[in-house]
């Protein structure tokens, strides 16, 4: 899948949190907080991880989502991580 803006990125995280995590869509927002709005752990985390990387095909180190504290940074990180011809 090419991904090429931050609303994509973002509707593509959110379609897997709220498929993975079963959550509800509307708390899936930019400010909200992995941990302390949305309940998600560490293994969580990971398995977000896992899912991107299958669903885009980029090369996701667990040290670069070390910093990720919401949805924001979660597309940002994934941003910075496609190549340059689909960023």
């Amino acid at each position: 899948m090419t991904v090429n803006s931050e609303n994509e990125i973002f509707l593509q995280v959110r379609a897997a949190m709220v498929d993975l995590f079963e959550l509800d869509e509307t708390k899936v927002t930019l400010d909200a907080h992995l941990f302390d709005d949305l309940s998600l752990d560490s293994i969580d985390a990971v398995d977000l991880i896992v899912r991107l990387k299958n669903e885009t095909g980029m090369k996701v180190r667990p040290d670069e989502f070390k910093s990720v504290r919401t949805v924001a940074d979660v597309v940002k990180t994934v941003k910075s991580l496609l190549p340059e011809d689909n960023a």
